[in-house]
C-alpha cells in the first residue's frame, strides 16, 4: 500500500514570520472566566476584542461610522489576539493543527448587510496561516453593543496537537 507523502505545509508559527506579522500581548479576561479552555485536541477561546497596545483600536457602529474596511481590520486583530491567546497557551504557535470554528460578531446598524466582508478579515489571516485547504466553518452577525464598547469580536475553536 504507498505511504501518503508527508506535508510540507508551513507551520503557523513560522507562516506568521514569514507575513512579518507579530503577536500582540494576549489579552486578559474582563471578568470571571478564564481566555482559554482546552478540551482533548480542541482549544477553545474566549472572544477576543481589537486590541492593541491594551487599547481599542477601533470603536463605533457597522454601518454608522465604521466602514466595511475598518470592520475588516477590526476582525484581522481580533484574530490576532486569539492567536496570541493560543501561542501563550500552547508554548508554541506550531502546535496549532487548524482552526475548526469561527464567529465574528459585530455591532451594526440595523440595515448593515455586509456581516460576511467584515469576517473575511479575520477568516483571511486564518487562511494564511493554515492554508485554505484546511477550511473553517464560520458564523457571522450583529448584535447591538460589546464589551467596553468594541465593535467587532471574534470568537475561535482550533484543533492542537
Amino acid at each position: 500500500m504507498p505511504v501518503a507523502p508527508k506535508s510540507t505545509a508551513t507551520k503557523p508559527g513560522s507562516r506568521l514570520r514569514e507575513l512579518g506579522l507579530l503577536l500582540p500581548k494576549p489579552p486578559t479576561p474582563l471578568g470571571n472566566y478564564v481566555e482559554v479552555n482546552q478540551v482533548g485536541s480542541l482549544l477553545f477561546l474566549s472572544g477576543t476584542l481589537p486590541i492593541v497596545d491594551r487599547k481599542l483600536a477601533f470603536t463605533g457602529r457597522l454601518g454608522e461610522n465604521l466602514s466595511v474596511e475598518q470592520g475588516r481590520e477590526a476582525a484581522r486583530l481580533a484574530a490576532l489576539n486569539a492567536l496570541a491567546l493560543a501561542h501563550e497557551h500552547l508554548g508554541d504557535l506550531d502546535r496549532v493543527k487548524k482552526l475548526v470554528k469561527l464567529i465574528v460578531l459585530m455591532v451594526t446598524t440595523e440595515t448593515f448587510f455586509e456581516h460576511a466582508s467584515v469576517g473575511d478579515g479575520a477568516s483571511n489571516l486564518f487562511a494564511q496561516l493554515f492554508g485554505p485547504e484546511t477550511g473553517h466553518v464560520r458564523v457571522v452577525y450583529g448584535v447591538q453593543s460589546m464589551p467596553i464598547g468594541a465593535p467587532v469580536m471574534v470568537d475561535a475553536v482550533f484543533e492542537v496537537e
